[in-house]
């Protein structure tokens, strides 16, 4: 649908303030966000859309005589069903790609940052493929298939069981190269609407926040795919070659095996020069990467050969030889850089920044450890489940098992258990502790609100001092998730334990003291615990396009993470502000040489659009433009999260480009936006000459304790809800859009 020629019935109307309102991650239609009933599409398409009250209904205008339209993005992330695939699938790829863009904020560019991010990215796809691998090449391909008793009764793995174990491997090796593809197609296919919005040049660095949307994105994505596939093909084939060795290496083997070792060197290598990773380039892909991809993929085919048709004898083993210290190798690496990217962290933050108490400027170690541990467990639940498929027993190791699974996995579930008990355990400390003083300072708060309150709203009040305090509580998540974070890096050192071929249950027995029954007990709680989170997010991610409600807190996290360009794993969800920010842009300078001036109003996660949105501008379109902000996460957790490309620097830069016309609303009761530069809670200082002092405005919330006379009940609680209805926020709107006008006829 064109921007410059709309269709008939549709023209703008010249002389006027248009309020364009963007809604945050909760998925609200176009009529709920213009608080109109009928409303009608001018621009854009079913995935991302500008929307305006139709004319021929009563009361199509907004506060102040606006004219109203909101811009609706909430299809953007992907579809229902790729949506919820990717929820489970693509989860810990997300959670590591964010971890790149929480980096210290510092005077350096954070290349070794961004270096250990990419290989923990990497570790994790490898992971993955391993975990395919360990599937179809250990636990059917060579422990089923080698075993009478577990070929009887199923014949979908019977008619291979008869052939040899090269012939077995090789047809089984379709299993991990398709959980490969799978990865490429749920990352990629999303991304393909988004082209035609990506601006080419610039680099990622950017100015910060104007980075999103700002670059192109998919030479350097079309890079790290490459890196990442080759470095996948070449761990199956050393896999292959390392369990087709294990008898005695062949001259063919070991140089196939040299071969596949340079590739996964020379992908390493190439993720630690980031300034050729994200250079622009009319191509996606660079000859390095290309030359590792094809090289990788092509020597699959000698590798199955050798492994099909060598007639040197297999060396007998309870499982495939090599892959139990294949998979105990890849967890130590991922402790080592995690390791690593804590203490570059700890010595390249701000520790002076008081704005960065949420994750003590250590986001970036976290969320990646966060992103490791999942990965583990899910990895870990998929061998462990299909070894309980094949053979009960196989869980506890008792005798006569046919197929168990690999050691390092056994201690990643049960490493998970404990891990998840403790956080759970630290969760509920964190909450007795910090009560007391939440509490208080809610009580503190509601008295200034409320000092005429009569004796009847006792009840009303301690409700509402009750909803601020939990909604304190979202500082302390920052160390809920560092105590988590922690904890699954102690576990990843566990691993370390399977290279020695060390089992959980006797180890424990022998040095602490604690029963193997109580490990086996953890073992298999620990892995109904990660079934249960699978399944989830699963029914998590079909219930969000269900109910509202429910869709505001999971479409938190998923929206929060695909904003962010995918700057470490290129199999990440795709970044829907690439789309979304431009066509925002695009919007807003259409308008403007339309109207006397735009009125960007966002909601929570809308605000963060906007503002990126407002960096990109031009200067003779941002001298028509203000901002109206509410529930906004700006500062309360993306300056705290991301210091080094959301800062308040980058703050001021907004408000200075739009020569401070910018108001921002929030309330007490909301767990997830706040004030960006000033409470202005009663008895603070009053504003200063900075006219940043003068951009929030705190909203009382509830308005009132007690029951009006028109009503039964007291007035709401909102919280995060919008305030499109409330006449503080009309009354902003009519500030804002008088603010446009006069600045128009100046």
């Amino acid at each position: 649908m064109s921007e410059e020629s709309p269709p008939p019935g549709r023209q703008d109307v010249p002389g006027e303030v248009v309020e364009l309102r963007v809604h945050g991650v909760s998925g609200a239609g176009a009529g709920q966000v213009l608080d109109r009933p009928h409303v009608h599409q001018v621009a854009g398409d079913r995935s991302g859309g500008f929307f305006r009250p139709r004319p021929d209904y009563p009361d199509s205008a907004g506060p102040g005589g606006v004219v109203l339209e909101a811009y609706r993005w909430s299809d953007l992330p992907s579809g229902t069903a790729a949506r919820t695939l990717s929820l489970v699938f693509l989860l810990p790829f997300m959670l590591s790609n964010v971890a790149i863009w929480m980096r210290p904020a510092d005077r350096g560019s954070g290349a070794g940052v961004k270096v250990l991010c990419r290989l923990i990215a990497l570790n994790l796809t490898l992971v993955y493929v391993l975990s395919a691998a360990g599937v179809a090449l250990d636990l059917i391909a060579w422990k089923c298939m080698g075993s009478s008793r577990c070929l009887e009764g199923r014949v979908w793995l019977s008619w291979l069981g008869g052939r040899s174990v090269g012939l077995r491997l090789v047809v089984l090796t379709v299993l991990p190269v398709a959980a490969l593809g799978l990865l490429w197609m749920l990352s990629v296919r999303p991304g393909r609407p988004y082209e035609a919005f990506r601006a080419p040049g610039g680099g990622p660095e950017g100015e910060g926040l104007s980075a999103v949307g700002h670059w192109d994105a998919m030479p350097m994505v079309g890079r790290l795919r490459a890196i990442h596939v080759a470095a996948a093909f070449a761990v199956l084939n050393l896999t292959l070659l390392a369990a087709r060795g294990a008898g005695g290496p062949s001259p063919v083997v070991i140089a196939l095996a040299a071969v596949a070792g340079a590739v996964l060197a020379a992908c390493m290598a190439l993720l630690c020069a980031p300034a050729s990773l994200e250079r622009a380039s009319s191509s996606p892909t660079d000859p390095p990467a290309a030359t590792a991809r094809v090289v990788a993929c092509a020597l699959t085919v000698p590798t199955l050969g050798v492994v099909a048709l060598d007639g040197t004898p297999w060396p007998p083993s309870t499982g495939l030889p090599g892959y139990m210290r294949i998979i105990a190798w890849a967890f130590v690496a991922q402790m080592t850089l995690l390791f690593a990217l804590a203490v570059l962290a700890l010595w390249r933050r701000r520790g002076r920044d008081p704005r960065s108490v949420l994750l003590r400027g250590l986001g970036a170690p976290v969320i990646a450890a966060v992103a490791v541990g999942l990965a583990s467990a899910l990895s870990a639940e998929l061998v462990y489940r299909t070894a309980y498929f094949l053979n009960r027993r196989a869980i506890t190791r008792s005798a006569g098992d046919l197929v168990p699974p690999p050691l390092a996995y056994k201690w990643a579930i049960f490493t998970f258990f404990l891990a998840s008990i403790a956080a759970v355990a630290a969760g509920g400390a964190i909450t007795l502790l910090t009560r007391p003083g939440r509490r208080r300072a809610a009580a503190a708060i509601v008295a200034r609100d409320f000092p005429d309150a009569p004796p009847e709203a006792a009840d009303r009040l301690d409700r509402v001092a009750r909803t601020i305090a939990r909604a304190r509580f979202t500082e302390r998540l920052g160390p809920l998730a560092m105590v988590y974070a922690g904890l699954a890096a102690l576990g990843l050192a566990a691993s370390v334990l399977a290279l020695f071929e060390h089992q959980p249950g006797p180890l424990a027995e022998r040095f602490l003291g604690v029963p193997a029954e109580f490990v086996n007990f953890g073992l298999t709680f620990g892995s109904y615990l990660i079934a249960g989170i699978i399944a989830g997010l699963v029914v998590g991610g079909l219930f969000a396009y269900r109910t509202a409600e429910f869709r505001r807190y999971v479409g938190v996290v998923w929206d929060l993470g695909t904003f962010w360009p995918r700057a470490a794993h290129p199999f990440a969800p795709p970044c829907y502000a690439e789309r979304a920010v431009p066509e925002l842009a695009k919007r807003i300078c259409y308008l403007a040489s339309q109207h006397d001036g735009v009125l960007l109003t966002g909601h929570s996660h809308g605000s963060v659009l906007l503002a990126a949105a407002v960096l990109q501008l031009p200067a003779p379109v941002r001298r028509r433009v203000a901002l109206l902000t509410y529930g906004s996460p700006l500062d309360r957790l993306y300056t705290r999260l991301f210091p080094a490309y959301l800062g308040r620097d980058v703050l001021h830069q907004v408000g200075a480009r739009i020569d401070w016309r910018w108001l921002n609303l929030w309330r007490d009761t909301d767990q997830i936006g706040g004030w960006v530069f000033a409470a202005h809670r009663p008895g603070d200082p009053s504003p200063g000459a900075d006219p940043s002092e003068r951009v929030d405005r705190r909203l009382r919330d509830p308005e009132d304790v007690v029951v009006p006379p028109s009503d039964s009940v007291p007035p709401p609680i909102h919280g995060h809800w919008p305030c499109e209805s409330d006449e503080r926020f009309a009354a902003a709107v009519r500030d804002l859009a008088g603010r446009l006008r006069e600045a128009d006829r100046s």
